[in-house]
């Protein structure tokens, strides 16, 4: 790999969504913004192998809005776009991005996570246009991602920047009063990708840790300009807590490997607790949402000094004020598993009976009910679930793991 491509593949990931940001904010239009960059990015291959700028974020910046100018004076809609070129045109006067100009990056940043989180927009398409804007992942990634083919997820995303435009959805950073409906959708898509990258629904692997590491960078982004937003802080944590045993999830062949049994002598114990003391902190200042409280839960299985000395008491009684404030299945499954470990199997499996007809379809439902099934001894019962589950499962690591479980009860 040549000087220049190795220099843009780490800028590339560092400072794609802040570029891209402030290029959207100039020219308004986000696939204009995503074209100048990446032939941007194609200058800083025979470029910078001569001469590697000292600031390659602020190049890229200068060097894509040159790229957008020359397509603005070369389009049908010159004579429309005259005052945005008098004002992108004035900006060149400077070799890089302004002074004042650059401490608005994180704004920028802030005020597309919005646009692309608006509630107009689809979940699936708030996202994949969240990976692609400031995960800056490709469009094959994402496809990936979402197990769909490339095609129609390029699609998806110029349907969804279409709709941007077309709808004069704002690029801005809601109002006081518009924030507390605009930021939970914007909460849900970065615990989506977060998980998506924690447990892979689908494909060969069980973690991808970039989207999680970039989940959480978007986190602190967001906690970093509203402090006082405790359920932000409370993602921020969750997400935390479960990143700092992320290297101990998996084994060499990329198969599961369960809480009780991870080496917690190689979970990341300065990251822990970074999480437990923000944790603290916001449950002091009143946080009770469901993001705090997942945290606080995160919080009790990262601090306990083994499985067994798990304090499983205050892990059900969270669970239920969760359950109080987010009353769905999958909260009530999670509950119970926390009841076995309290009170043990029989009293968890009575609970998981009315569990049974919402949570059909859902795999791990089955492989819970298969555990506790296999520690009350009736092994063809849990053989069955066991089957069940394997029958739901997409993701291949999983798979394996429950073909294993299968052939230790046969």
């Amino acid at each position: 790999m040549s000087q220049a491509a190795d220099l843009l593949e780490g800028v590339f990931r560092q400072e794609y969504g802040r570029v891209l940001a402030t290029l959207i904010r100039h020219l308004g239009d986000i696939e204009l913004a995503e074209d100048a960059l990446q032939e941007a990015m194609m200058s800083a291959l025979k470029v910078w192998d001569e001469k590697p700028p000292a600031n390659p974020g602020a190049w890229l910046t200068t060097t894509a809005r040159r790229k957008a100018i020359d397509v603005l004076r070369r389009s049908a809609v010159y004579a429309k776009k005259q005052q945005e070129l008098t004002y992108l045109t004035g900006l060149e006067q400077n070799a890089y991005v302004p002074e004042e100009e650059s401490t608005m990056l994180v704004d920028d940043q802030l005020r597309l996570m919005f646009t692309c989180c608006h509630p107009s927009l689809g979940n699936d398409a708030q996202v994949a246009l969240t990976l692609k804007t400031l995960g800056g992942l490709t469009t094959k990634e994402i496809s990936r991602a979402f197990m769909i083919p490339e095609s129609t997820m390029a699609q998806r995303l110029v349907r969804a920047k279409k709709k941007i435009n077309t709808a004069n959805i704002p690029y801005r950073v809601p109002t006081a009063a518009e924030l507390p409906s605009r930021l939970a959708p914007v909460l849900q898509v970065i615990y989506l990708v977060f998980n998506e990258g924690y447990l892979a629904a689908d494909g060969d692997q069980l973690v991808r840790r970039e989207l999680a590491t970039e989940a959480l960078r978007l986190g602190h982004l967001l906690n970093s300009q509203m402090p006082a937003e405790t359920e932000i802080a409370g993602l921020v944590s969750l997400m935390s807590f479960h990143l700092a045993r992320f290297g101990t999830r998996t084994n060499a062949e990329g198969g599961s490997i369960l809480l009780e049994d991870q080496d917690r002598n190689c979970w990341d114990r300065t990251a822990i607790h970074r999480a437990d003391a923000l944790l603290t902190q916001t449950l002091a200042a009143g946080g009770n949402g469901p993001y705090v409280l997942q945290a606080a839960i995160a919080g009790l299985h990262a601090t306990a000094p083994s499985f067994a000395e798990t304090r499983w008491d205050e892990i059900v009684f969270l669970y239920e004020q969760l359950h109080r404030i987010m009353p769905n299945p999958v909260v009530a499954l999670n509950r119970t598993v926390a009841v076995a470990m309290a009170s043990g199997p029989a009293a968890a499996l009575r609970d998981l009976a009315n569990l049974e007809v919402p949570l059909a379809s859902y795999p791990h439902f089955h492989s819970a009910k298969a555990r506790l099934l296999a520690e009350l001894g009736s092994n063809q019962a849990a053989l069955a679930s066991y089957m069940d589950a394997l029958q739901l499962t997409s993701n291949a690591a999983d798979r394996a793991f429950l073909e294993a479980k299968i052939s230790t009860l046969r």
